[in-house]
């Protein structure tokens, strides 16, 4: 046998990790063995494969998909950095949103109402009525986030040839949206020039259900969060503070509740102020 190959035991002393550990690699493809005796089925690996065993091990410390380590190493030197950052960027995004719901949970299981209103402001606004171009689809909790990047877009395209658009855009809940239950979700964006979005829908806009409606003027009670806090389920915990704020003023919901997108979603940090959780209240 060649003396650079190194038995499956010997390979997973030197690497730290177990021999069943090395073989769930191997059959995932992150990790190949130099060569499988035909005969016996035994793995043999190189001295140089050490590192990228530790690697892998390493990567998954960071409860990383096994996918996504795949990407990593298959990836050379500089991508491969780029994609462990955009990970941990994920990473970090998610814990800020899950402290976030974490803290407002403790404040709900001890009764403590006043934690909850501390963590969420809650104003209202007056918003004119206005003409609005929209997409509705019934969705699920985790197609929700594409699906709202996704018809967002489209529709702020058709705005811009429609006298561009006249309002931050948003999106409508007409009933629940979970992992249980899909809405359906309404995308809005407000435009300029009705008469051009009605033509524009009309000729273009079947494909998506899109449509052309006059949102008459309301009375917002809102949040303001921030881009980790928009993740499910934490967002939830903004929409609950919304609600006990209209109940404890006496004032009744007037309509379906909703998001309103504000600021550069791309450009955002996971702390930076991006949504606006909304109640029509009369």
């Amino acid at each position: 046998m060649d003396e650079e190959l190194l038995t499956i035991g010997t390979f997973a002393a030197r690497a730290r990790l177990s021999a069943k550990a090395l073989r769930r690699y191997d059959r995932l493809g992150l990790l190949t063995p130099a060569r499988v005796d035909p005969a016996s089925g035994y793995r043999y690996y190189r001295v140089a494969q050490i590192e990228q065993a530790r690697l892998v091990a390493l990567l998954r410390q960071l409860d990383m998909p096994l996918a996504r380590i795949a990407e990593v190493v298959a990836a050379d030197g500089e991508r491969a950095a780029g994609l462990l950052a955009a990970y941990w960027a994920d990473v970090e995004a998610r814990l800020a949103g899950q402290r976030t719901l974490a803290a407002y949970l403790r404040g709900r299981l001890s009764g403590g109402s006043s934690e909850m209103r501390e963590m969420f402001t809650v104003e209202t606004v007056e918003v004119p009525a206005r003409v609005v171009i929209t997409e509705t689809r019934h969705v699920l909790a985790d197609e929700l986030p594409a699906w709202i990047g996704a018809s967002l877009g489209r529709l702020e395209e058709a705005a811009r040839q429609c006298g561009g658009p006249a309002g931050a855009p948003y999106v409508v809940y007409h009933s629940e949206v979970s992992m249980e239950s899909d809405g359906p979700a309404e995308a809005c964006v407000p435009v300029a020039d009705e008469a051009a979005a009605r033509a524009w829908a009309e000729a273009r806009g079947r494909a998506w259900q899109t449509r052309v409606r006059v949102e008459p003027a309301m009375r917002l009670a809102f949040t303001r969060i921030g881009k980790a806090q928009v993740a499910h389920p934490q967002i939830l915990a903004a929409f609950e503070a919304v609600e006990e704020w209209i109940r404890e003023r006496g004032l009744e919901p007037a309509g379906a509740c909703r998001e309103v997108y504000f600021a550069d979603w791309d450009a955002a940090g996971p702390g930076d102020p991006v949504c606006d959780v909304a109640f029509p209240v009369r």
